[in-house]
């Protein structure tokens, strides 16, 4: 084996009943390198972490994996014996415990002891001094439950740093981070490779692959197509060696003709219902017209989902301000109102907010829609399935039966489900906080397909998006959030990722 090759993946397959995860996959991964693992949902990239973290263990894979120049036999307590082997991983869900602290989540289990006690003072200094070495300003004593989505992100990255690990695989690092963090993680990545640290990095952000990795290794239905530097690959090029074909455009061009407007919100403000000195929108202007995508860019912590939250009614008290629907003024005090008005919400975090995920696709599409199907207390059953399969095939879901659980399909596809239960309900406007926040780029495609679709039937699409790219490649105007006021919405044509970031920032205050 060459002398600096830290992980050899020779041969490696995968079976589950009826499905093959992964078949034949050999990959080479040097020690100190940035290794991309990319490709679609269900590509296997899962499937092989999860093999090299322990999940399942030596003996439940075809081929072998050398490590350190030894095959790695990870037995029955094989995922605390990866983390004895020096291999962590923080996966895009977060696993740590709200009530406790941060200093307390990142040592749990294996906590310093005076004896038969915790020494305190001592989990508590490390932890400082680990958090200050990878300059994360977040202090040891905080819950965790009362940090925001980006530092709970960086807690998981420390809690993987204090096993001084020689590979960390890092699973969607960046799908909750602010562009701040981003950059602040590319900071420590760089800071470890050169410490000699091994990261393999999955991402569905493409531009991060050549921000930060060394080499990309392609995978697709469960084979590699390819591993290269990732110096001789273009973003266009990844794309097709991930979907099997060539896509000529990220962002399809649609045949929208925005109509008149139809909805306004002026000088809305609103508070925290449980804390109503806590402002959460300051004054946010803007209007929306029929068959439009109207973006609504901003940084993490600017106000976009708190606005859209209260519009559906599920967040703030309104304090000042109006919202106008065909120039009557409106009022939305709850999600069932919003829906009667003919506005649906596709949440940010689709699993938490926007399904149920032990209930069946059928189940999620029909559940905001029962009284549909509902007549003296019972529930037309061959009505749903039909509505359901309906959507379920206009969506193009991909799935055997919508029988199945929701929990069972992909990102994309689980929203695609999302989508289905809000157009059941026949809005005029859709609202899509982060609609492709962690679905591979096929699905994305899908997606804005979708979004054109809709948008050329008249539907008004409100999206949020914390890619810029996204919000310039897809809306037809950009309106731009900071400190939770507006600030300026910008055509289409004169929107640049430098003049929305400048109002991003505050560094442009929209006039009149």
């Amino acid at each position: 084996m060459e002398q600096d090759v830290l992980l050899d993946i020779a041969h490696v397959g995968k079976s589950f009943p009826g499905v093959v995860a992964l078949s034949d996959v050999s990959i080479k991964i040097r020690r100190g390198e940035i290794h991309g693992l990319c490709g679609e949902n269900g590509a296997g990239k899962s499937t092989l972490m999860k093999i090299l973290c322990g999940v399942y263990p030596w003996g439940s894979y075809e081929g072998s994996i050398n490590y350190h120049g030894r095959e790695l036999k990870l037995g029955t307590s094989s995922i605390r014996q990866a983390i004895e082997e020096g291999i962590a991983i923080v996966y895009q869900e977060l696993t740590l415990i709200p009530k406790m602290t941060v200093a307390e989540n990142i040592y749990l289990g294996k906590e310093p002891r005076n004896g038969p006690s915790i020494d305190w003072n001592r989990l508590y200094s490390q932890t400082e001094d680990l958090l200050a070495s990878y300059k994360l300003a977040i202090s040891p004593h905080a819950i965790i439950e009362k940090l925001g989505v980006g530092q709970m992100q960086m807690t998981e990255i420390a809690k993987a740093l204090s096993e001084k690990a020689d590979v960390l695989i890092l699973d969607e690092p960046t799908s909750a981070l602010s562009e701040a963090e981003v950059s602040q993680l590319m900071d420590i990545l760089a800071l470890l490779k050169s410490h000699g640290m091994t990261c393999i990095y999955i991402t569905h952000k493409l531009e991060e692959f050549f921000r930060i990795t060394d080499s990309v290794t392609v995978l697709r239905d469960g084979r590699v197509v390819t591993t290269r530097p990732t110096s001789e690959m273009t973003m266009e090029g990844l794309v097709s060696l991930m979907v099997g074909r060539e896509m000529k455009e990220r962002f399809p061009k649609g045949e929208r003709k925005p109509g008149e407007v139809f909805f306004k919100v002026q000088g809305l403000c609103a508070t925290d219902p449980l804390n109503p000195s806590k402002e959460l929108v300051k004054g946010v202007d803007f209007d929306l017209r029929k068959g439009e995508i109207l973006g609504i860019a901003g940084l993490m912590g600017s106000g976009r989902t708190e606005l859209v939250t209260t519009i559906f009614g599920e967040l703030g008290s309104v304090t000042a301000g109006c919202i106008e629907l065909d120039g009557k003024e409106v009022t939305i005090s709850s999600a069932r109102e919003a829906m009667k008005l003919g506005i649906s919400l596709v949440p940010e975090d689709r699993k938490r907010q926007g399904l149920v995920l032990m209930q069946t696709i059928l189940q999620n599409i029909s559940l905001p829609n029962l009284d549909r199907f509902s007549s003296f207390m019972r529930i037309d059953k061959h009505a749903e399935l039909s509505e359901a399969l309906k959507f379920a095939t206009s969506l193009s879901i991909k799935t055997p039966s919508v029988h199945v659980a929701a929990e069972s399909l992909s990102g994309g596809n689980q929203q695609k489900v999302v989508i289905s239960k809000w157009l059941m309900s026949e809005p005029r406007i859709l609202i899509l906080d982060d609609p492709t926040r962690g679905i591979d780029v096929g699905a994305k495609y899908e997606i804005y397909k979708l979004m054109n679709k809709l948008a050329e039937q008249g539907f008004a699409i409100i999206m949020i998006s914390s890619e810029l790219e996204e919000v310039l490649g897809m809306s037809d105007r950009v309106m731009v959030m900071w400190e939770g006021k507006s600030n300026g919405t910008l055509g289409i044509a004169e929107a640049t990722q430098e003049k929305i970031m400048a109002r991003a920032t505050g560094l442009e205050i929209a006039k009149g």
